[in-house]
């Protein structure tokens, strides 16, 4: 049965074309909210404050709970559509679709793609059409509220597209009463004025038009003491001239970029947008075909070595040159062109090679967001880089991929990121050729140089108008000569130049000439021109408080900023942050590359630095201290909802205006974690680097739940190689003990054992003297987790009733429960099977006392290896499906459930139940495939496959 959703007016579900009851309106906002994020998790204390804002009801989980049911019920005979559980919180898994919110934006995207207008306004005609009435009924809740406005924005902003495509068919005449009816709903919208403008002008009222531009200006200037912007004021020029281009022109494509691929569900489309501005590249682009067809790769690209008929691996190209070149732009351009190619997906990431002041990103990190990209679960992966790259390869392989990786600094860091197969395509750029990549690989190597003359002219006129330029070609020459071809460059003088539309481009040209000649390149002299100039031409056009932003913004550490992070850095509230970065985004200084995150080209960083290097100490110093308070309070408070166990310190009070952000619940957390978590390591790194030992000490603590729970070894092993750095700089040996006993669990967790006991021995001493009991009780245990990886047991144990007893003393029974399970599987494991069972009973109690239910799942899986040990398999089965049921059905805990299956399997065996042995490995391989556990995933192939 086909099911539909309707969202975009009433909420409201249809089957099969009939209307189903969905129940009262909270509810239906229930839906809505549930919809708005359909196949993506929305966890209940999200879910609650989305529905209810502020004004939660006492029972609120209970509430939702019962209209979570209601609506299963409701929908139940939609066969295309569920309402999930998955740990704290619920997905409503549908086909995109079928829901109209999602099926108007990917037909707005299409449209925008379109490659005539008639197209474009058909897809605009199509995606509007799904609207009935007004945005969605909703209740006055902070996220409804911002829901409603976004969702007029978007609707307002396709019916301009559409007006748009409308006026180059040369439909004006019909238009024009519609569009002084919005320009009065919109007075101060300078679009809606521009399409009046232009279709009065069309309609033989150029008098109307001229005095629409006075009324206009009128509105701007009384309303925000503002003059009308570049576009509408050269649209005004333009009308006085009677520019014969202004003319209704014949029917013709609206724009010429390769259609945008929609998305579909399980794809990654990680692509960023296609550069707005880019010109010229022709014959590049044309050589970039035939370098990345299956080809090249089979006829020269195997290793050497490679036998015969092997797999010859993905097709290769290195862009490479200079920075600020275009290299990210011709690559982009490239892929946008072609992704209709890549059935399976496209991957993209920004590899960091050549950062002002960051270290080039971590292959690790990049596979972990590529596999989780096609499908893996945090924490499901291998914790090493040959086992990542191993699973990825495996999972790539026979897929038709592309992947971008953009500004590689070398090959060591590019290889582990090519994929599997003949199928795929990977396109590197890097300021350096990687000669290296071609003679393992087979990669073709693509030269950029700097733009010839006519396709830089063109790029500035794309940029100021072509009319500018021709009123004034010795001064564009000039300009463009400074320049010498780098778009980069191009980009932010003619930013420059716009910033005062009223001076001419010999003033412009003047003030460079008068700058000085050519100064250092930027970095170190890849680049032999003066980019520098044009910076700082760009710089001194800036006001106080915007140069100031520019250069603090050059002091932070990390690859990007968040908005909230760089409101904390320039001592000013969100909002006023907000303007100054959108007017250094308007000066080409810095891109917003994500919603709400910010970051700098490198040379411009580098540029930066050197600006934040010459502010005074009082003003750099407090800026990065309320950076370092954001970023460690922020960290403090989430990691508390990860884990609220104690911490070893109070941080105190933040430093004023440092605006620290308070996550309302443990999804929120890890949300942001998973955003801030480089910039977090580099801000650990910054505060390291001057000195502030304790903040960094501090920091890494608040990012152990999340890195030890992520699977994030390596980045946990370095976080707390660090801290141990910076508390050995520290008076007080307590942070020196701790960081001791953290980075031994991390290395013992990673298998590095020797380092592990060494640690960890150490860390013990000092926390034994220092009379640290929690401290002790976490050194025991991670002790006994490593001698028992070791394979000495008995040791193990002895370590395990330490840690149980002093967790004990401490009042704390979870954990003891804790470990009181771990004595039971290790004493299991030797044979002791009365001593294991007592021990896991009183783990059970404990648990259940405390409504620990991730703790009872493992007991009862436990207490089933007890009784499987016994040979008492019916009693092991109950306890492993008793187990799957909280595992499964309540706590949404796969990756436990897949072992557990797996012994119940065992049981069934035991007792002569194959089909039943069948059915719970085949549940298990499904789980193992599913979080890409290949090694378990082949042993059940293999079972399943035997007689």
């Amino acid at each position: 049965m086909a099911t539909e959703f309707g969202v975009l007016g009433a909420v409201e579900a249809r089957i099969d074309g009939r209307r189903v009851d969905i129940g009262h309106a909270r509810q239906r906002h229930v839906l809505a909210a549930l919809l708005v994020d359909a196949n993506r998790t929305v966890g209940i204390g999200q879910l609650a404050e989305r529905v209810w804002g502020s004004r939660l009801p006492q029972r609120a989980e209970t509430t939702l709970y019962s209209y979570v049911s209601r609506l299963r019920r409701a929908l139940v005979a939609a066969e295309d559509t569920a309402i999930g559980r998955r740990e704290r919180g619920y997905v409503l898994s549908v086909d995109e679709r079928a829901v109209d919110l999602h099926r108007f934006r990917a037909l707005v995207a299409t449209a925008r793609a379109a490659d005539t207008a008639e197209r474009s306004a058909a897809g605009f005609r199509e995606a509007l059409g799904l609207w009935d009435g007004d945005t969605v009924p909703a209740p006055d809740t902070p996220w409804f509220n911002a829901l409603c406005d976004s969702l007029a924005a978007e609707r307002l902003a396709a019916e301009l597209d559409l007006c748009d495509a409308q006026l180059e068919l040369g439909r004006h005449a019909d238009l024009l009463p519609g569009l002084l009816a919005r320009r009065r709903e919109h007075p101060l919208d300078e679009r809606v004025a521009r399409q009046v403008m232009l279709a009065l002008y069309r309609s033989g009222r150029a008098g109307d038009a001229l005095a629409e531009y006075r009324t206009v200006r009128g509105q701007l200037a009384e309303a925000l003491g503002a003059d009308p912007g570049e576009r509408l004021r050269r649209l005004h020029q333009r009308i006085l001239t009677a520019d014969p281009a202004l003319e209704a022109p014949a029917p013709r494509a609206v724009r010429t970029a390769a259609p945008t691929v929609p998305p579909t569900p399980g794809v990654p489309r990680q692509l960023p947008a296609m550069p707005a501005l880019f010109t010229g590249r022709e014959r590049e682009l044309a050589e970039l075909g035939p370098l990345l067809s299956s080809e090249p790769a089979a006829e020269s690209g195997a290793e050497p070595g490679t036998e015969p008929g092997a797999d010859p691996g993905p097709a290769a190209a290195v862009i490479s040159g200079a920075g600020g070149v275009g290299k990210t732009w011709l690559a982009l351009c490239w892929a946008h062109r072609n992704q209709e190619r890549f059935a399976d997906g496209v991957l993209y990431a920004d590899l960091n090679g050549f950062h002002a002041a960051e270290e080039p990103t971590d292959p690790a990190v990049v596979l972990r967001g590529f596999l989780g990209a096609l499908g893996a679960e945090d924490g499901a992966t291998p914790a090493d880089l040959n086992g990542l790259a191993a699973l990825y390869r495996g999972l790539t392989a026979g897929r038709r991929l592309l992947v971008l990786l953009d500004n590689a600094r070398d090959v060591a860091q590019v290889t582990p990121l090519l994929p599997g197969g003949s199928a795929s395509v990977a396109l590197v750029t890097s300021r350096h050729q990687l000669v290296g990549l071609a003679t393992t690989h087979g990669a073709r190597l693509l030269g950029l140089d700097a733009l010839p003359e006519a396709e830089a002219r063109a790029l500035l006129g794309r940029h100021l108008g072509a009319a500018r330029l021709a009123a004034e070609p010795d001064s564009a020459a000039a300009l463009l000569a400074r320049c010498a071809g780098l778009p980069l460059a191009i980009g932010i003088l003619a930013a420059r130049a716009l910033a005062e539309p009223g001076a001419s481009l010999a003033d412009l040209a003047e003030e460079l000439r008068e700058s000085g000649g050519q100064l250092d390149a930027l970095d170190s002299g890849d680049i032999s021109l003066d980019l520098r100039t044009v910076l700082a031409a760009s710089h001194r056009a800036l006001r106080p408080d915007q140069a100031r932003a520019f250069a603090l913004l050059g002091l932070a550490p990390g690859p990007d900023i968040g908005l909230p992070a760089a409101a904390a850095l320039l001592g000013v509230p969100p909002s006023r942050a907000r303007a100054l970065l959108r007017s250094l985004r308007t000066a080409h200084l810095v891109a917003e590359h994500l919603p709400g995150r910010y970051r700098m080209h490198d040379l411009t960083r580098l540029y930066a630095a050197e600006r934040g290097a010459g502010l005074p100490a009082e003003v750099g110093e407090p800026a990065l201290r309320r950076l370092t308070d954001h970023h460690l309070f922020t960290a403090y408070r989430a990691d508390a909802l990860l884990d609220p166990y104690p911490t070893p310190f109070e941080p105190g009070e933040p430093a004023p205006d440092s605006l620290p952000l308070r996550p309302t619940d443990a999804e929120a957390a890890l949300v942001w974690f998973r955003a801030e978590h480089e910039v977090l390591r580099a801000v650990l790194q910054a505060a390291q680097g001057r000195g502030w030992h304790l903040s960094a000490w501090r920091l890494a603590w608040s990012l152990d739940t999340y890195q030890l729970r992520w699977g994030l070894v390596h980045e946990h092993i370095a976080t707390w190689r660090a801290a141990l750095a910076s508390a050995e700089s520290l008076d007080d040996p307590l942070p020196r003990a701790l960081a001791r006993q953290r980075l031994g669990h991390a290395l013992g967790y990673s298998g590095q054992l020797t380092d592990a006991f060494r640690h960890l021995d150490l860390g013990l001493v000092e926390l034994e003297r220092l009379g640290e009991v929690r401290g002790q009780a976490a050194a025991h245990y991670a002790l006994a987790n490593a001698w028992h990886e070791h394979g000495d047991d008995e040791r193990a144990l002895r370590h395990f009733r330490r840690a149980r007893d002093l967790h004990r003393t401490l009042g704390d029974p979870v954990r003891e429960a804790n470990t009181c399970n771990a004595l039971g599987w290790v004493e299991a494991t030797l044979g002791r099977l009365d001593a294991a069972s007592a021990h896991c009973e009183e783990a059970l109690r404990l648990f259940g006392e405390h409504d620990n239910h991730f703790g009872v799942a493992a007991t009862l899986d436990s207490l089933g290896y007890i009784e499987q040990c016994a040979d008492r398999h019916d009693r092991a089965a109950d306890y492993y499906r008793r187990s799957l049921a909280l595992s499964l059905d309540r706590l949404g805990d796969r990756y436990a459930a897949a072992d557990t299956l797996i012994r119940l399997a065992e049981s069934h065996d035991a007792l002569g139940h194959p089909a039943e042995a069948r059915e719970a490995r085949h549940r298990a391989l499904a789980l193992y495939e599913a979080q890409w556990r290949t090694a378990r995933a082949a042993d059940v192939r293999a079972l399943l496959a035997a007689p």
